[in-house]
């Protein structure tokens, strides 16, 4: 109950804070809606006062939501401000638009999954499971490669290079191929390697080898080890849907799709607040339905007998080629490294226009962009902007986290609709609030990068007190601040802080993903998604100064994978102890 009415509250700050908008904004709303009208209009006061009372602006913020939330009630969500049409139609058309392509996703992400689980589930029906973990070096570096960078590649490479595919629009059934790819592939990969990773363990449980000795086919003992395994990933679904949700506000952008993705960007540049509200609403209601239905269909799977327990499996032991598939990962993150130090001693700033668009060179090694810049000077800069900025969000999130875990029942159900929150969304709200720029990344990352850290500490936190040397310590009069402090705090700091490195290279992708849409840093600084959403329109002409800041990505992508399999490693050996 306490939960449910914390989700609520949560939800009501987050749309009321949508609705204050305006007033929150340092940009005076009137104009950047007669901009947004007319680029012609003279500014005048007696213009943006019309602008004012036409949209009831002059009524004050409580007022205007006032009205937002009994329309709202009635299934009114208002008219644009910008083009005077009603909200409803345009955001049903636009998430019509999105859930055909999140559709087409997850058949894409399943197909991938299948893929990549289907040498265990069939070497594990026959007795003989393969070594390692399933997809490799290739399909660990896919899990950790963001949406936006696919589809700029897969742009590059099959609409402009080959010319095999459209590269925007949404005329038709071609149209959804690239965008479908770019958000399904990370999805799909993240899916088949969290089954591959159930699936030995279950089928190390007694009941196959029963299964075995009663004759049962190797095909039905594969149908009923995935069924087994199957509920412990449900959860983990609805967080690649609402994963879904906030790479398709990117792809949308990149490809020009009408999906409510971009309806959101648009309106949030435009701050046409009903669109704005309505776009920001449906995409709440999308992580959080896709929650819901991967809960219900785990409480349907598992039955009423299991419904209220954790069903967990036992981790797998690492066998001898668990470590080999990490050797690619750790070869390109060191190369990243090599070429980031390499270019933090060259100028990003420099302008040469005599110079602009070159190929690589013993003087440009990576060439020049449109201004005739080093790339290789802004890609090793960028790194500072970029991976510099997540390390400043991981260890807020750490400190968050280790006194969350003191009072856990704080964070509860705001922590669910901070999980339903893409971070994309949450760039939005803070760029339109403080304007776009490094810190407004850095505050949207961090407001939605402590729960996962939160729910980790809470529960070493739980299991550190219920540790039986401490009972006896309470028995013998130790002060609550005493075992605190002496006991249960550094059982949690070494784990949360490992837990909290690892997380630094998603962080930073997340960053770069929100200085690709225009919402991190400014130009002319340099920041890696910044490049890369600078260099697609000289793709053609200079695809180095092009490919650089996205093999640059997913080099950061391996060093994800490279950081989760060394903080793994010591776990398994302790659980095969």
């Amino acid at each position: 109950m306490k939960s449910a009415i914390a989700r609520a509250v949560t939800l009501i700050a987050l749309l009321t804070a949508v609705g204050l908008l305006p007033w929150l904004s340092r940009n005076d709303p009137a104009l950047t809606v007669l901009r947004a009208q007319s680029a012609e209009r003279e500014p005048t006061p007696e213009a943006l006062q019309s602008i004012r009372d036409d949209l009831g602006l002059s009524d004050g913020p409580l007022v205007l939501l006032g009205r937002w939330a009994s329309g709202l009630v009635r299934g009114d969500l208002g008219i644009s401000w910008v083009s005077g049409g009603e909200v409803g139609p345009s955001v049903a058309a636009g998430l019509a638009t999105s859930l055909t392509l999140m559709g087409a996703a997850l058949l894409v992400a399943l197909a991938l999954a299948a893929a990549l689980c289907a040498p265990t589930l069939v070497r594990g029906a026959r007795g003989t499971l393969p070594e390692g973990r399933p997809g490799g070096a290739v399909g660990a570096v896919l899990v950790a490669l963001p949406e936006f960078l696919l589809a700029t590649v897969g742009l590059i490479v099959f609409g402009v290079w080959l010319g095999w595919l459209p590269t925007s629009g949404w005329a038709g059934p071609e149209n959804l191929v690239l965008p479908a790819f770019a958000l399904g592939v990370p999805a799909g990969a993240l899916l088949g390697r969290l089954t591959g990773d159930a699936l030995p363990a279950a089928f190390g449980e007694r009941w196959v080898g029963l299964w075995r000795t009663a004759g049962v086919s190797e095909r039905r003992i594969a149908f009923g080890v995935l069924r087994r395994a199957l509920p412990t990933l449900l959860p983990q679904l609805g967080l690649v849907a609402v994963a879904l949700v906030g790479g398709a506000v990117a792809v949308e952008s990149i490809f020009g799709i009408p999906g409510i993705g971009r309806t959101t960007l648009g309106a949030a540049a435009s701050q046409d607040l009903p669109m704005l509200q309505g776009s920001v609403l449906a995409l709440l209601f999308l992580g959080l339905g896709a929650g819901a239905l991967a809960n219900l269909v785990r409480r349907r799977m598992l039955g009423s007998g299991l419904r209220d327990e954790a069903l967990s499996l036992p981790a797998p032991a690492a066998g001898p080629a668990a470590g080999r598939q990490f050797v690619v990962p750790a070869a390109m993150a060191v190369l990243l490294v090599a070429v980031i130090a390499w270019g933090l001693f060259r100028d990003p700033l420099t302008v040469d226009v005599t110079a602009k668009l070159l190929g690589p060179s013993w003087t440009h090694p990576l060439g020049t962009d449109s201004l005739g810049r080093d790339v290789l000077a802004r890609l090793g800069h960028g790194a500072a902007s970029t991976v510099g900025t997540a390390m400043a969000v991981c260890a807020f999130g750490f400190v968050l986290a280790l006194a969350l875990s003191l009072v856990p029942r704080a964070a509860v159900g705001v922590a669910d609709i901070a999980n339903a929150l893409p971070p994309v969304l949450a760039g939005i709200l803070v760029a339109a609030v403080i304007g776009p720029g490094t810190a407004g990344a850095a505050i949207a990352t961090a407001l939605l990068s402590w729960p996962s850290l939160t729910a980790h500490a809470s529960a070493l936190t739980q299991e550190a007190r219920a540790a039986g040397y401490l009972t006896a310590q309470r028995a013998l009069g130790a002060s609550r601040s005493w075992i605190l402090f002496r006991h249960v705090l550094p059982e949690v700091v070494g784990p949360l802080a490992r837990h909290a490195v690892l997380r630094l290279p998603g962080t930073a992708l997340a960053i770069a993903s929100l200085g690709f849409l225009g919402l991190g840093t400014q130009p002319p600084a340099p920041e890696w998604g910044l490049l890369l959403d600078e260099s697609r329109a000289y793709v053609e002409t200079a695809p180095a100064a092009a490919l650089a800041p996205a093999v640059a990505l997913a080099a950061l992508a391996a060093l994800a994978v490279s950081a989760a399999g060394l903080v793994r490693a010591p776990s398994r050996k302790r659980v095969a102890l």
